[in-house]
């Protein structure tokens, strides 16, 4: 298990982590110049789940769509709070079947407390280790917990397409493209949260990246059931969004 992870996360809730979060909002921006042509949707699992790799990719290729898998190399294979995730053989076929593999760091490092160089090297890993398992290198990437320090994020802004955090939104034109928002579909709430924002993307046009972990009928607090994953997806395309990995999206605005 990668260190750190085993035990329950506790967001920094000092002053100095409040206004940290609220001030690398403002800073080593790097501003969407052109929204998409046409409202996107993106379905993403954080820390690729076995349930999520299986059942949740069974649902979206049964649609004929394909997600983001956001991985931490450490993780495969490991009992995680969300339950045991993927393992290589799981990611290569991800791959083979189309869908992304991204990065999510190598130990899912919290970045808001590393500082830039820990988190460039625990990502450096992480492309080890997928070119070790065959795969290509990412492209896009996630910060674990959704969290990010100043030198993170100034570290790794110029290393990926997209870089993604945990607060809800639609990416358009002038969002951070090293902070970028996305929406959980996680919790009792979660599928109406989604589906709200969904509303709100088609009324702008504009993308936005639905995420959670695994995919269960008895989900953890941080995934949902298959049900609610396929009424999403069918409404989704119902409504005459593109559905794209986030690879895909990006380069659709020419990342």
């Amino acid at each position: 298990m990668a260190q750190g992870y085993a035990d329950a996360y506790q967001p920094d809730r000092s002053l100095k982590g409040k206004l940290r979060r609220r001030l690398v909002r403002l800073a080593h921006r790097r501003p969407l110049q052109a929204g998409p042509k046409m409202p996107m949707v993106s379905f993403a699992f954080d820390d690729a789940p076995l349930t999520a790799a299986q059942a949740g990719a069974a649902i979206l290729e049964a649609r004929g769509v394909r997600g983001c898998y956001f991985v931490s190399a450490a993780l495969a294979g490991q009992q995680a709070p969300m339950g045991v995730c993927a393992r290589p053989d799981d990611y290569r076929a991800l791959a083979a079947a189309g869908h992304e593999l991204a990065c999510h760091t190598y130990s899912h490092l919290d970045c808001g407390r590393a500082d830039g160089a820990a988190a460039v090297q625990d990502v450096e890993r992480n492309a080890e280790a997928f070119r070790a398992w065959g795969l290509q290198p990412p492209t896009t990437f996630a910060y674990p917990y959704g969290d990010v320090g100043f030198g993170p994020k100034a570290a790794l802004g110029d290393r990926f397409a997209l870089l993604r955090a945990l607060h809800p939104g639609v990416i358009n034109r002038g969002t951070d493209l090293n902070q970028c928002p996305a929406v959980g579909i996680e919790g009792e709430t979660g599928e109406n949260v989604a589906r709200r924002w969904l509303a709100e993307a088609k009324a702008q046009g504009a993308w936005v990246i639905l995420f959670t972990h695994d995919v269960r009928p008895d989900p953890s607090p941080w995934g949902c059931t298959p049900d609610a994953l396929g009424r999403l997806t069918d409404e989704a395309l119902a409504h005459g969004f593109e559905v794209v990995t986030v690879a895909d999206g990006a380069r659709r605005l020419g990342l």
